[in-house]
């Protein structure tokens, strides 16, 4: 520990300025100017140029790239279909579901789509949300209130709320691939101009 403390010192800006003002504060020894006091002036070099560096710069945190990230995300769809396999949800609920899920799907699907969308935090983000959050507690909030609701009929139908749901979700994921696709065609667009302008 000490060592690499050292070590990180030696190559520090600090040191590194510290040492070229000393070594100014040793030219100017052998030029005669700092006389039988040159130690004091080498140090006091040596400290001037260690005070005034600019201090170091701690490395960024090394983040995951969008990329990264969606690949993170494409195997936690991979769990969420693996885990709605298992959940008994009546035919209209489980159709939207089904409709949803194949969206995601196809929005993580690796290719062209994956690295528009790595371009876009805030739809990585919102693809993200739905897979991991969104989608897994609408299904489980269905499946708890069900059960509740049998034992005490009346109230609104978990279903209407579980459709709703999952209508809403379906809603916000084709407004992501919307989005992208918009990206897309204004790329396309932009590149039509710049050819034209070449070609004047």
């Amino acid at each position: 520990m000490a060592t690499n403390k050292l070590l990180g010192y030696l190559e520090s800006r600090k040191n590194l300025t510290g040492s070229a003002c000393g070594l100014a504060g040793l030219a100017l020894t052998f030029a005669g100017v700092a006389g039988p006091y040159w130690p004091v002036v080498v140090a006091g070099l040596y400290g001037a140029g260690a005070l005034v560096a600019p201090p170091e710069r701690p490395p960024l945190p090394d983040f995951p790239d969008p990329s990264a990230q969606l690949d993170e995300v494409r195997a936690d769809h991979d769990r969420l279909v693996a885990y709605l396999a298992d959940v008994e949800l009546p035919p209209a609920a489980a159709g939207r579901l089904t409709e949803l899920t194949e969206l995601l799907a196809a929005l993580l699907d690796p290719g062209w789509v994956a690295e528009v969308l790595a371009r876009d935090p805030e739809g990585v983000h919102t693809l993200s949300r739905a897979v991991r959050q969104d989608v897994p507690e609408a299904v489980d909030t269905f499946v708890r209130t069900r059960w509740w609701t049998r034992l005490a009929p009346g109230q609104e139908s978990p279903e209407r709320h579980l459709e709703r749901q999952l209508t809403l979700l379906h809603e916000e994921a084709e407004r992501l691939a919307a989005g992208l696709r918009e990206t897309e065609a204004r790329r396309q667009e932009s590149h039509t101009r710049y050819l034209e302008d070449r070609s004047r």
